[in-house]
């Protein structure tokens, strides 16, 4: 099976175990300009014309104005529409002097997120698509549970009640190394990318612990995901009221 078979079955495998879409969905895609924003509005646009239930895709790019690079805007407007998806430009920006307490990353991550609930609320969206991969996922696990004391991390589906609006991650059991060659096979434009803030970041240090422990188990993803779902509470310390 090929890299492309391999994201597809593991991507139609973590919409269908988490129930990610319902029939009459509108769903609007944060189209990065990543190899990973590009597979999810490449693979949603082609089950939006294939697989019951039936639903509408979009696309929208948020431009951080304030940061040095810049993402080429005209090829993923071409690539949206080439997938019979509608493409929507916004441009937002932050301050990172205004909260000492949040990194640069934080602050950005949550400006584009707003921006993106404000563009899907005109849409008539009721549903956010973001591209984050398993990879991605169990970094994210191992950055709380070594930096912030807890265990958590970015889910396939979360439910923002306080928004009216759900967020969706159908690339959830999709493994980075696939996509890599997924977006070489269909010839994705490679982005470039140079944020003075990337360095501030433990996340690239995470993904080299995790292919560190793949050396030991090569299923190591599969163990750290099932474990989320099997915690042993009767084998964990008590939690100490404070």
């Amino acid at each position: 099976m090929d890299a492309v078979s391999r994201v597809k079955k593991r991507f139609n495998k973590g919409v269908v175990q988490y129930n990610l879409i319902e029939d009459g969905d509108t769903i609007l895609v944060g189209l990065s300009g990543g190899k990973d924003s590009l597979a999810l509005l490449d693979l949603l646009a082609e089950r939006s014309r294939i697989y019951k239930p039936r639903f509408s895709v979009m696309a929208a790019h948020v431009a951080m104005g304030n940061i040095a690079y810049q993402s080429d805007t005209k090829y993923l407007q071409d690539f949206a529409e080439a997938h019979g998806v509608s493409f929507f430009y916004r441009e937002t920006s932050f301050d990172s002097s205004t909260d000492f307490r949040k990194s640069p990353c934080f602050l950005c991550s949550w400006n584009r997120r707003k921006a993106l609930f404000t563009l899907a609320k005109e849409c008539g969206c009721n549903k956010i698509a973001l591209g984050h991969h398993m990879d991605d996922i169990l970094e994210t696990l191992l950055m709380n549970m070594a930096f912030q004391g807890a265990m958590g991390t970015m889910p396939p589906k979360l439910v923002m009640q306080k928004f009216d609006m759900t967020i969706i991650r159908p690339m959830c059991l999709v493994q980075e190394a696939d996509l890599v060659e997924m977006a070489a096979l269909r010839g994705y434009r490679k982005q470039i990318k140079n944020c003075p803030y990337e360095k501030e970041s433990h996340r690239s240090e995470i993904k080299q612990i995790l292919h560190q422990m793949e050396q030991m188990n090569a299923d190591v993803r599969y163990s750290l995901w099932s474990s989320m779902s099997n915690i042993q509470t009767d084998l964990l310390p008590e939690k100490i009221k404070r």
